[in-house]
């Protein structure tokens, strides 16, 4: 059985109870065929002590969307995602409002996933500039 996209999307968004995503208040909004988006609201809860969005919120926001990702296209049954390396160019500052991670797989392979995140904000400004390695590992050993 196939679910619908909001039925996977209200699955993504159920397991972050008692998590740094429901910390974040990151929530799974739009998924396709080889993209998933999240959005996090910017307020003080993730700034840094200047005021604008901390580079680590923004980077937890990434990583978090491209391991969904990951997890919604493989075969979660047999396998754990883990991301393994997470790289983060930050371009722009942001105060306020929204940001929005879109994760497009740059390789989607059996064992190794690569993903380019792009995060902007209400405004489609380019924020941030990231790029995630995940892994499956087996859950059978």
């Amino acid at each position: 059985m196939q679910l619908s996209k909001e039925e996977i999307l209200a699955h993504a968004n159920s397991v972050c109870k008692n998590t740094l995503m429901e910390t974040l208040s990151i929530e799974m909004i739009d998924l396709g065929e080889d993209f998933l988006v999240a959005k996090m609201p910017v307020s003080s809860r993730v700034h840094q002590p200047d005021g604008v969005l901390h580079g680590g919120a923004t980077v937890a926001l990434a990583e978090s969307v491209g391991s969904f990702a990951a997890q919604i296209f493989l075969n979660t049954d047999d396998f754990f995602i883990r991301g393994i390396e997470i790289s983060a160019n930050h371009i722009k500052s942001v105060q306020e409002g929204y940001v929005f991670a879109k994760a497009t797989f740059i390789h989607k392979g059996k064992t190794t996933q690569l993903f380019d995140i792009r995060i902007t904000d209400d405004h489609d400004n380019l924020i941030s500039l990231c790029k995630l390695t995940t892994v499956a590992i087996s859950k059978s050993k």
